[in-house]
């Protein structure tokens, strides 16, 4: 079997300067906010590396994946939510 090679550039060292989110939101709100944004990028890492279905990303390789494109270790939940959005694609 051949080895996936990571086709995602990893983040700039000096990202797009970021719009604030509105205020009065609850914190719950922000924190989901994030984890979607974060799980986004690394199911499209993970589509890069050849990675098309929730049971081909154990939580080790979504943690691998974040690693190589350099994002923070992603939490349990966040994995869930990386698999669910790999099997809506399906």
């Amino acid at each position: 079997m051949a080895a996936a090679t990571l086709m995602t550039k990893p983040l700039p060292a000096h990202p797009l300067p970021k719009k604030p989110l509105p205020a009065g939101w609850p914190r719950e709100r922000y924190e989901s906010h994030n984890r979607r944004l974060k799980a986004m990028r690394l199911a499209i890492a993970l589509l890069d590396t050849g990675v098309y279905r929730p049971e081909q990303a154990p939580n080790r390789t979504i943690r691998r994946t974040a690693a190589d494109i350099g994002v923070h270790t992603p939490s349990d939940t966040t994995c869930r939510l990386v698999r669910a959005l790999l099997y809506d694609h399906c």
